[in-house]
């Protein structure tokens, strides 16, 4: 009798110490979920809003060109064209370096030091007169904003899992793509003050949205946090405040997650023998080049839509309320990727659909846009702009899925971003002034990257999977120690 006692007492205790290990484990799961969000209101938000006013500054020269702007400082559109290619070069030339500084001193000094700038540089092209005034501009604003979208995405990857970092991500490229939709509505506004104490219209655009991104970076001053590790913001406590019981909960999650994710953004050095080992990874280089095509097409688009729109028969203020149409649609096609992307874990095949929506589009827009109306054809380049850039942020979260540790993440968002710039910078040249008004050979161009892209996408797949396959194989047959996967 008394062992059976004893016995139905250990089986109590044990039952006890389950119950007590389980609500401790609900305890950190509550505590987790609720840091993660005063993430989702603080860290998401500040970036997100850095990249609006980031997309603002270089987005309003399509603008500025329906307001008289290259008539005034006498260029033409070849001109315009080099002068975004210097602001895309200048942004390649300091990627890197870029992110390496952001390593060293951490987001809460480096971004909001570097949106200010920005915004000052922008700000100055209220004095531009002539070509060399314009082409020095556009080079200084490249300049100024190279790091802040690696830098960015690279400071979220330090604060979500794996699995919740698609979705930020495409929230956090909604300040781009929000800024590309909401500036040509604002310059329909803006540019009515035309001649307003001596000022173009284009001057005011200039003016009034360099000086909002100055105070965006006051704000990112007062209130952004640095990291899990020190999330205290730089002259401010914050208005959302994270409690040490905050901070573990995060950093818990984190190491989770991933082993080797013991650092924030601050203050992790990256030896120059990872930077190498990280560039010569060649199973990453089909992201690259995918994206380096495929995102090409989305230059031309952001500095001519406008201007097409106009030549279809609207006035300046109609073309810029129409042109912001496609951009607004582009959110919600790339939230709905970005959703498919984190409900499937099928990375690469949500970026190849994404690249086929796109692909349909721009063959239907260059087999129908001649043989239709007025409105029809305002719908197609809509469309265009609509499905323009839905595979992007998904794109960027499968290349971070797939780096083994912080350092080796961070510097492959910067090549991503390299590479998407430098495409960027390639497309300046898709429309060309003998192409005009509807630049039938620049669709042409724009089909062959598109087709280019997503087939170095299908080769990206395929790669993860063989690799993956050999690696199962092998460890199932007893050759060796369980593999690192790729996420394909």
């Amino acid at each position: 009798m008394s062992a059976a006692v004893e016995k139905n007492g250990a089986q109590s205790n044990n039952a006890e110490d389950i119950s007590s290990n389980s609500s401790a484990r609900l305890s950190k799961d509550v505590e987790g979920l609720r840091a993660r969000k005063k993430v989702d209101a603080s860290v998401l938000p500040l970036l997100f809003l850095g990249l609006l006013v980031f997309q603002l500054d270089r987005m309003n020269l399509a603008s500025a060109l329906t307001g008289g702007f290259a008539k005034d400082i006498h260029v033409n559109q070849n001109t315009i064209n080099l002068g975004n290619q210097l602001m895309f070069l200048g942004i390649v030339v300091l990627e890197i370096p870029s992110n390496l500084v952001l390593q060293r001193i951490g987001p809460r000094k480096w971004i909001s030091a570097q949106v200010f700038i920005f915004g000052l540089v922008a700000t100055l092209q209220v004095f531009v007169v002539n070509r060399t005034g314009f082409l020095v501009s556009r080079a200084f604003l490249g300049l100024c904003e190279a790091g802040y979208i690696p830098g960015a995405i690279y400071t979220l990857s330090t604060w979500y899992t794996r699995r919740e970092l698609a979705k930020r991500v495409a929230l956090f490229f909604f300040g781009m793509f929000g800024g590309n939709a909401i500036s040509p509505l604002l310059a329909s506004g803006i540019l009515k003050l035309d001649g307003q104490h001596g000022l173009n219209g284009w001057q005011w655009l200039f003016l009034i949205e360099g000086v909002f991104t100055m105070c965006v970076a006051i704000i990112l001053l007062f209130l952004l946090p640095g990291s899990p590790d020190s999330p205290r913001p730089l002259l401010s406590p914050g208005i959302i405040r994270f409690s040490p019981s905050n901070q573990e909960a995060l950093q818990k999650r984190l190491e989770g997650d991933d082993e080797e994710r013991k650092h924030g953004a601050q203050g992790m050095h990256i030896p120059l023998s990872l930077v190498w080992k990280t560039v010569k990874h060649y199973r990453r280089w089909p992201h690259f080049v995918s994206t380096f095509a495929v995102f090409s097409t989305w230059s031309p688009l952001t500095t001519y839509t406008p201007t097409i729109i106009m030549a279809l028969g609207f006035n300046r203020i109609q073309a810029n309320a129409l042109a912001s149409v496609g951009a607004f649609f582009a959110l919600a096609i790339v939230f709905l990727f970005g959703y498919m992307s984190d409900r499937t874990n099928k990375r690469g095949l949500t970026v190849i659909t994404a690249h086929a929506c796109y692909l349909i589009v721009l063959v239907i827009t260059k087999s129908t846009h001649p043989h239709v109306g007025k409105w029809s054809r305002w719908g197609l380049w809509t469309t265009i702009n609509a499905f323009a850039i839905g595979y992007h942020p998904v794109h960027n979260s499968w290349v971070q899925l797939n780096c083994k540790e912080p350092g080796e993440r961070s510097i492959s968002i910067a090549m991503w971003v390299m590479s998407a710039i430098s495409g960027l910078m390639a497309g300046t040249q898709y429309f060309r002034a003998d192409d005009l008004p509807f630049y039938n050979k620049g669709l042409r161009t724009m089909i062959v990257m598109v087709s280019v892209g997503m087939f170095f996408a299908i080769v990206q797949e395929t790669i993860y999977l063989v690799y993956n396959r050999r690696a199962t194989k092998k460890y199932r047959r007893g050759h060796g120690e369980e593999q690192w996967l790729y996420t394909p």
